[in-house]
Protein backbone atom coordinates (compact mmCIF):
# COMPACT_ATOMS: atom_id res chain seq x y z
CA UNK A 1 0.00 0.00 0.00
CA UNK A 2 1.62 2.99 -0.55
CA UNK A 3 2.39 5.92 1.89
CA UNK A 4 -0.11 8.32 2.74
CA UNK A 5 0.85 11.96 2.96
CA UNK A 6 -0.83 14.99 5.33
CA UNK A 7 -0.28 18.13 4.42
CA UNK A 8 2.16 19.99 1.74
CA UNK A 9 5.31 16.95 0.58
CA UNK A 10 7.62 18.48 -1.21
CA UNK A 11 9.20 16.23 -3.79
CA UNK A 12 12.29 16.01 -1.94
CA UNK A 13 10.55 15.12 0.98
CA UNK A 14 8.87 11.84 -0.49
CA UNK A 15 12.28 10.68 -2.01
CA UNK A 16 13.64 10.99 1.34
CA UNK A 17 11.33 8.75 2.93
CA UNK A 18 11.58 6.06 -0.06
CA UNK A 19 15.49 6.08 -0.06
CA UNK A 20 15.13 5.48 3.67
CA UNK A 21 12.69 2.35 2.96
CA UNK A 22 15.35 0.93 0.74
CA UNK A 23 17.36 -1.94 1.20
CA UNK A 24 20.98 -1.74 0.89
CA UNK A 25 21.12 -3.21 -2.34
CA UNK A 26 17.99 -1.59 -3.61
CA UNK A 27 20.02 2.06 -2.75
CA UNK A 28 22.90 0.87 -4.37
CA UNK A 29 20.79 0.34 -7.79
CA UNK A 30 18.88 3.30 -7.51
CA UNK A 31 22.43 5.53 -6.81
CA UNK A 32 23.48 3.96 -10.18
CA UNK A 33 20.99 4.88 -11.67
CA UNK A 34 20.32 8.75 -10.15
CA UNK A 35 24.19 9.43 -11.25
CA UNK A 36 24.25 8.04 -14.83
CA UNK A 37 21.19 10.05 -15.74
CA UNK A 38 22.62 13.14 -13.63
CA UNK A 39 26.42 12.60 -15.77
CA UNK A 40 24.44 12.06 -18.94
CA UNK A 41 24.75 14.93 -21.27
CA UNK A 42 22.49 12.92 -23.86
CA UNK A 43 19.77 12.50 -20.96
CA UNK A 44 20.06 16.24 -20.40
CA UNK A 45 20.36 17.65 -23.69
CA UNK A 46 16.82 15.47 -24.35
CA UNK A 47 15.25 16.59 -20.57
CA UNK A 48 15.94 20.41 -22.06
CA UNK A 49 14.30 19.60 -25.17
CA UNK A 50 10.88 21.22 -26.41
CA UNK A 51 8.21 18.42 -26.58
CA UNK A 52 7.57 17.30 -30.33
CA UNK A 53 4.68 18.74 -31.06
CA UNK A 54 4.13 17.46 -34.51
CA UNK A 55 2.58 14.61 -35.73
CA UNK A 56 4.57 11.88 -37.15
CA UNK A 57 4.45 11.06 -40.92
CA UNK A 58 4.14 7.71 -42.22
CA UNK A 59 7.64 7.51 -43.06
CA UNK A 60 8.72 8.16 -39.63
CA UNK A 61 6.33 5.59 -38.31
CA UNK A 62 7.79 2.97 -40.39
CA UNK A 63 11.29 3.94 -39.44
CA UNK A 64 10.49 4.29 -35.87
CA UNK A 65 9.02 0.61 -36.07
CA UNK A 66 11.61 -0.72 -38.08
CA UNK A 67 14.44 0.85 -35.08
CA UNK A 68 12.36 -1.10 -32.44
CA UNK A 69 12.50 -4.18 -34.28
CA UNK A 70 15.80 -4.00 -34.63
CA UNK A 71 16.05 -3.41 -30.47
CA UNK A 72 13.59 -6.40 -30.12
CA UNK A 73 15.76 -8.49 -31.87
CA UNK A 74 19.54 -7.36 -30.22
CA UNK A 75 20.18 -5.77 -33.43
CA UNK A 76 20.55 -2.11 -32.80
CA UNK A 77 23.67 -0.36 -32.37
CA UNK A 78 24.61 0.31 -28.47
CA UNK A 79 24.73 3.83 -27.12
CA UNK A 80 29.13 2.98 -26.35
CA UNK A 81 29.20 1.47 -30.36
CA UNK A 82 27.73 5.07 -31.29
CA UNK A 83 29.43 7.35 -29.78
CA UNK A 84 32.70 5.73 -31.04
CA UNK A 85 31.57 5.78 -34.19
CA UNK A 86 30.67 9.29 -33.46
CA UNK A 87 33.79 10.03 -32.30
CA UNK A 88 32.09 11.52 -29.13
CA UNK A 89 34.12 9.36 -26.95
Amino acid sequence: MPPRYHGPVTTKERLHKLVDELSEQEAEAALVIVERRRDDPMLGALAGAPADDELADADEDASADEALAAYQRGAAVGSDELRRELDLD
